[in-house]
């Protein structure tokens, strides 16, 4: 009892009071792009853009294609680009995730009446890996840890897909894969919807293209909330699925 105690004395209270306030130390999130002008014929931060998540004329980044590795903010000589520690940045079109020159704010998750009605009270979400690297896997593994414990809004992970409301799929969807996706989602109840956790999920991300990878299925049932990231904080994807399902 006395360790336990001591314990508590030395790291305090763990859990995260309030989500929808908490902003994490040393995240690299949500970016913002300054209005400046760029240079002329100046096209460094697209060039070292790895997954091809930047237009230019003016200037644009698709986070559902971004790693947030940084490596436009470091090239670019007008320093346009800069990520901040916000970790709000879901979806729920692939076209909400795109932050355009000039913008302070993203357009935010927008609730779901249906989505509420129907599972603003409890909420069963079954996540399936489709060749993900497991970075993904974890941060959604620690949503339900005493930090964020996201099941204080009654949601939490089942094991089986017949016990799931919800898909949330990780990873690019690889061919390996493409069956047991499927037969997840076929084992569902109806009603039931798709989450697309990171830009693997969402884009295809470092692997969009490959022979290996076939994302017929997201092609043929469209997720309803895209959460963008490499991989995404716990806090993104909690506050996303708090959007959709208009939990204050």
């Amino acid at each position: 009892m006395f360790l336990s105690l001591r314990v508590r004395a030395s790291q305090g209270t763990q859990a995260i009071a309030d989500l929808r306030k908490a902003v994490p130390t040393g995240f690299r999130g949500r970016p913002t792009i300054r209005r400046d002008p760029c240079a002329a014929d100046c096209s460094a931060c697209r060039d070292a853009c790895p997954t091809q998540a930047i237009r230019l004329a003016p200037v644009a980044l698709d986070l559902g294609r971004c790693v947030f590795c940084n490596a436009c903010a470091e090239v670019c000589p007008e320093t346009k680009i800069e990520f901040r520690p916000e970790p709000r940045m879901g979806g729920n079109e692939p076209v909400d995730l795109t932050v355009r020159e000039g913008e302070e704010e993203m357009v935010r998750v927008r609730a779901s009446a249906a989505f509420s009605r129907l599972f603003g009270r409890s909420l069963k979400m079954r996540q399936v890996s489709a060749g993900g690297c497991n970075a993904c896997e974890l941060e959604l593994n620690a949503v339900t840890n005493v930090n964020f414990d996201v099941q204080r809004f009654g949601i939490e992970w089942v094991a089986s897909p017949r016990h799931a409301d919800a898909l949330v799929l990780t990873g690019p969807l690889t061919r390996n894969m493409k069956e047991a996706v499927r037969l997840a989602w076929d084992a569902m109840p109806e009603p039931r919807f798709v989450v697309a956790v990171g830009a693997c999920a969402i884009s295809g991300g470092l692997y969009d293209g490959a022979a290996g990878v076939d994302r017929g299925f997201l092609e043929s049932v469209g997720p309803s909330l895209y959460v963008p990231g490499c991989p995404p904080h716990p806090l993104t994807f909690v506050n996303a699925i708090l959007d959709l399902l208009g939990i204050a």
